[in-house]
């Protein structure tokens, strides 16, 4: 598990850019030009050189002509991450340059920085901040922008820094380049010392690249571990790094039957370096499909395991993002991947089964609101955050399904007669029987579960609950509780819309590329593949119906409908086909949420876990998107995570990102398609049966 240190804080109060997952150019820049000068652009962004970098795998290139009346500049943005929120620490912009060729400070760029609010500086020739740049050797230069002077009505502010600018000079006419590579921020402060040097390093090979684990102590010094490759025995040569607090890193090679030698390294923000770990050496070799599923449930579940919060155990919201924001709804998906990394023997039972305490157990201490949890809990001290605003504070029904649904996944599957895994099944036992879910129908006519309350503002969040989407699950757990249920009459007055405070209908069928949905979502759009995902990764859908449909087939038409979307490509976005598909829920290239629905949102971004959490109903189709994103895309696509969160060919974006929503349903699904493991471990819950019997639910004849 990562060290128990503010990690995510270290590396994102400082760090500006080191690296882009992307090939080609970089997504978070932007460039102009004024003839007759000219600066190199790839679509209007910096283009990412990848063989001369001070931090791996790729530096940005700066190339220009300035001359006489014209210009030219680009800009720089730091990456935006989930739930962040920019408040750098200090005053001093540095970065590393490398210039094929000298250049004399006075033909340097100028540069600026940009803050949010509008506050920016006037632009200062880098010559009053650096000397000439050597040829061929990587240089640091320091600027202090408290010397540059404010040139808005709003005044620059460092903690608020939103860009940094370089552009055109003096008027030279001649061609000159820059590679510009780790920028940062800090207070120019030197600490003293050497960061003390990681230890332990293993190197497993797979069918494309290697995964690099090793230890290392807390350390006030480190900012990032370097990690060299060697191969057929030549010098070692730098490959990337990973930020300080997280342990592992993945080297892509690209082809089977391949060797490599490994060492990491420590480093300091001045580029200091520790001595190396011993040499490891690890293989590339050719995988079956059996061999590629199980290499994507065991990267994905990683994030559950040394990724997770440390004190609670539970899923952090995104990686990288706030070291202590833990989510319900994702750690509820990531006790089900924990059942699967148990039975796959990622992990040993009782390594499953003392993890699964530590949760069940934070989870009893932790802020309840008549038995439910909010959406978000702070991973040391089990209280409330509220992230969505002032109404947040209180219980989340939802995401507290969604964590139970994983809770009687464990409790059936943690069957063992020994202390710990009946302390397991008390504790989910007393978690299950707390929740009163009957307080949740919140109208006088009590005719459906609402979403939210509060302890200071009530049902001020008015979100009724109803279908279709992701909330099945909620009503039926709320109906089989032993303590606290409601009428299996609310399944139909509620999920499906028949109550007199429902609004729209429920069972709108579609056809969409000749495929049918008895069981859409809104005219013109059958929704997100999350529906069809989050209330069935331990509800099996298979065996019962209600009256509108088999959910099965419902949802496994839906998943082949998204991939017939991708083939057709209204939008004509690069990458997508039969190969290639997956809309649902994800942070974009713009960095913001979107549900990204067929025909109704769409922009050319692709989530993975859309096609591979559908594996359990389209396994052919799905296995087809995870070989090509695995062998074609894998050097911008896979992550010590897995699959990236999401991609955009269009824009050439990689995100940078992982959510906790998103890889464990990749864990879970792709085993309740091959063996039924959660399905069969959450249906075996004595609750079960007679809630479906309640509901009037009928066996699935077809």
């Amino acid at each position: 598990m990562r060290a128990q240190t503010e990690a995510f804080d270290r590396f994102a109060q400082h760090t500006i850019f080191a690296g882009s997952p992307a090939s080609d150019y970089y997504s978070y820049s932007r460039g102009n030009i004024s003839a007759p000068s000219t600066v190199k652009l790839v679509h209007d962004r910096l283009p990412l050189e990848t063989r001369e970098f001070k931090s791996g795998p790729n530096a940005l290139e700066v190339s220009w002509t300035s001359a006489p009346n014209g210009g030219w500049d680009v800009s720089i943005d730091p990456i935006q991450w989930r739930n962040g929120e920019l408040r750098w620490q200090g005053t001093i912009v540095s970065f590393w340059v490398w210039s094929p060729n000298a250049i004399h400070a006075a033909d340097l760029p100028r540069f600026a920085v940009t803050s949010r609010g509008g506050g920016h500086t006037t632009a200062a020739p880098l010559s009053g901040f650096t000397v000439d740049v050597p040829a061929r050797r990587w240089t640091r230069i320091a600027v202090d922008t408290t010397k540059l002077a404010s040139a808005s009505l709003r005044p620059f502010d460092p903690s608020g820094l939103n860009g940094v600018l370089f552009s055109q000079n003096g008027a030279d006419g001649k061609p000159h380049t820059l590679y510009v590579d780790e920028i940062r921020i800090d207070s120019g402060i030197a600490m003293q010392g050497v960061p003390s040097a990681p230890q332990a390093l293993t190197a497993i090979g797979y069918e494309r690249h290697v995964d690099l684990e090793w230890q290392a102590p807390n350390d006030a010094l480190t900012t990032e571990y370097v990690v060299s490759r060697s191969e057929h025995g030549g010098p070692y040569r730098q490959v990337g790094v990973q930020r300080y607090g997280v342990h592992r890193f993945t080297d892509w090679l690209g082809a089977p039957d391949m060797q490599a030698s490994y060492r990491v390294s420590a480093r300091d923000a001045q580029m200091r370096e520790s001595a190396p770990t011993p040499a490891t050496t690890a293989s590339t070799h050719t995988m079956t499909d059996d061999d590629l599923l199980t290499m994507v449930q065991r990267a994905s579940f990683r994030y559950y395991w040394d990724g997770a919060e440390p004190n609670s155990g539970m899923a952090l919201e995104s990686q990288p993002g706030p070291d202590h924001l833990v989510a319900m709804g994702a750690s509820g998906f990531g006790v089900m991947a924990l059942v699967v990394a148990v039975d796959r023997g990622f992990i040993t039972r009782e390594q499953g089964a003392k993890r699964m305490l530590r949760i069940a157990n934070f989870l009893d201490r932790a802020d309840k609101y008549h038995g439910a949890w909010p959406h978000f809990l702070d991973g040391r001290t089990g209280k409330t955050v509220s992230l969505f605003g002032i109404y947040d504070d209180g219980a989340d029904l939802v995401e507290t399904s969604f964590m139970m649904q994983g809770l009687l996944t464990a409790r059936q599957y943690f069957n063992g007669d020994n202390p710990q895994e009946r302390e397991v099944r008390d504790t989910v036992n007393r978690l299950w029987r707390g929740v009163d879910w009957d307080w949740f129908r919140a109208t006088p006519l009590h005719d459906a579960l609402w979403w939210h309350w509060s302890p200071n503002y009530a049902f001020h969040i008015a979100n009724r609950l109803q279908g279709w989407n992701e909330v099945m699950i909620t009503y039926l757990l709320a109906i089989a509780s032993p303590t606290h249920p409601v009428p299996a009459s609310t399944y139909q007055t509620g999920y499906e819309r028949e109550g007199k405070d429902a609004h729209g209908e429920y069972g709108i069928k579609h056809t969409y590329f000749g495929i049918p949905l008895e069981q859409g979502y809104l005219p013109g759009t059958p929704g997100p593949l999350f529906f069809t995902q989050y209330s069935y990764m331990g509800y099996d859908p298979r065996g019962v119906r209600d009256k509108y449909t088999n959910y099965f087939r419902n949802n496994r038409n839906e998943a082949l409908m998204n991939q017939a979307y991708a083939v057709n490509n209204p939008g004509h976005f690069q990458g997508y086909g039969a190969n290639s598909w997956g809309l649902t829920a994800v942070d974009g290239p713009n960095d913001s949420y979107h549900e990204y629905k067929p025909f109704e949102e769409d922009d050319g971004t692709i989530a993975p876990t859309g096609a591979v959490s559908s594996y359990c109903y389209t396994s052919h189709e799905s296995l087809l998107a995870i070989k090509h994103w695995y062998r074609d895309l894998g050097r911008n696509l896979w992550s010590i995570y897995g699959f990236r969160d999401a991609f955009n060919q269009t824009d050439n974006w990689y995100s940078s990102t992982n959510m906790g929503l998103n890889q464990a349903p990749q864990v879970v699904m792709i085993e309740n398609g091959r063996t039924g493991l959660v399905w069969k471990s959450f249906m075996s819950s004595p609750e079960i049966p007679p809630m479906q019997k309640a509901i009037g639910l009928v066996p699935n004849r077809d």
